[in-house]
């Protein structure tokens, strides 16, 4: 049986950690610079209850937010206000202004990916002597 990770662990071809150890406490926790991400910016932020954010937006960088735990609220230039909780994602473009609260009662922690011009589209493939990406349990839902 394999073991929770929870400190860096780093193999051939991958890495692998946990966001409560890759920093401590509030801001940002850097997760492209450990797991030696290369393609895309990609870090991990924990703010405190009430917090807000202040407006930003870039130059080139489109950006996925993915919220892990908590309550945040994005408000964009536009005026329009949208709740994410658990398992909320959002995309951004680059020149789109935005900003980010905590308007929950717990501590929010939502993943940021950025990139530009980076979709390859589909190219996976099974190894040798494999016949399912899903293993002998099936596709989910199965």
């Amino acid at each position: 049986m394999s073991n929770e990770v929870i400190e860096l662990v780093q193999g051939d071809g991958y890495a692998l950690a946990n966001i409560e150890t890759l920093g401590d406490h509030y801001g940002f926790r850097k997760i492209r610079t450990p797991l030696g991400v290369t393609a895309f910016g990609i870090n991990a932020i924990v703010v405190p209850p009430k917090w807000e954010g202040g407006r930003h937006f870039h130059d080139v960088q489109e950006e996925t937010y993915f919220v892990h735990r908590g309550l945040i609220e994005m408000e964009f230039g536009d005026g329009s206000r949208h709740l994410l909780g658990p398992g909320g994602v959002a995309r951004v473009d680059a020149a789109t202004i935005r900003k980010i609260s905590n308007v929950g009662e717990e501590d929010a922690v939502y993943v940021v990916a950025g990139g530009k011009d980076g979709y390859v589209g589909r190219d996976g493939r099974l190894p040798p002597g494999e016949e399912s990406r899903f293993g002998s349990a099936g596709p989910p839902g199965a």
